[in-house]
């Protein structure tokens, strides 16, 4: 588990499938000691409801659009309550994440992730975007760093097992052409 720090505010980034989902948990610690409080009055703001609908219909082929549709239509009223395990059970949304036990919270893409940031501050928003593309940048050297060298390893490995193979080679055709080996003298 990655993290970023914002602001002194650490940020937790998972990986699922090959997507990488922020911690709206953590970020929602910027703003207040009840980050469950603070994302669940985000989830419920009609804005925000019609961006998570478009999003799924994007990215999640098995997103249930009329689920959506009921959501959006009770957006705003006074007595609408909407928690993001209600909105994932309801419409298989693969935009939000939740995970329960010690590393647990509610994460999201990091599209859906940013908006959150930004729906909290405007200046947050830009600097998670800043440190998590710092993040994805090291990641990135990492990366090359770790194919370079496994490159040379290997180029190395090859030529090792060339040498030898030769050398076996050269042992097998003078003893078929030489009835003693270089032991026997």
């Amino acid at each position: 588990m990655a993290k970023i720090i914002v602001d002194k505010t650490e940020i937790s980034v998972i990986t699922v499938g090959a997507e990488d989902y922020l911690s709206l948990t953590d970020m929602a610690k910027f703003k207040s000691d009840e980050p469950a409080a603070v994302i669940s009055n985000w989830i419920r703001n009609r804005n925000t409801i019609e961006y998570l609908g478009l999003w799924e219909i994007l990215y999640n082929p098995i997103f249930k659009p009329l689920e959506f549709e009921e959501f959006r239509r009770q957006a705003g009223l006074n007595a609408f309550t909407l928690s993001p395990q209600k909105w994932i059970n309801a419409t298989n949304a693969s935009g939000i994440v939740c995970k329960s036990g010690r590393y647990g919270g509610t994460f999201a893409h990091k599209d859906i992730a940013f908006k959150f940031a930004g729906w909290l501050s405007v200046e947050f928003e830009l600097y998670v975007a800043k440190e998590f593309q710092r993040m994805k940048a090291s990641e990135l050297i990492m990366l090359q760093l770790t194919n370079s060298f496994a490159y040379r390893t290997l180029k190395i490995s090859i030529r090792c097992l060339f040498l030898k193979v030769s050398h076996r080679q050269n042992d097998l055709s003078n003893s078929i052409l030489l009835p003693f080996t270089k032991c026997k003298f």
